[in-house]
Formats: C-alpha cells, sequence, structure tokens
C-alpha cells in the first residue's frame, strides 16, 4: 500500500514540479524552495523504489 501511494505521487510529481537537472540549476546557487522540491522529490523517489 505504502509503495503504491509513493509510485503514484512520483508520477504526480514528474508531471507537475520542475526538473531541475534538465535546467542544470547549481545546487549552491539555488533558493530554499528549490532545495526543498529537490529534498521532497528525493524523498519520494526512494519511498517508490523500496
Amino acid at each position: 500500500m505504502k509503495k503504491k501511494v509513493f509510485k503514484t505521487l512520483a508520477k504526480i510529481n514528474k508531471a507537475i514540479l520542475p526538473s531541475f537537472t534538465k535546467k542544470e540549476l547549481d545546487i549552491s546557487k539555488a533558493s530554499k524552495l528549490q532545495l526543498a522540491i529537490i529534498g521532497w522529490r528525493a524523498y519520494v523517489t526512494m519511498n517508490a523504489l523500496d
């Protein structure tokens, strides 16, 4: 159940949230909001893969 929820969240994230790797964002110059989005996407992806 938990894995299914995170897989669904990952699909939603991919559709809605921006991809900073495609924009070649420098992490050291990222704003707090951008860092939060990166962290959220990483958290969801890691839980979807477990």
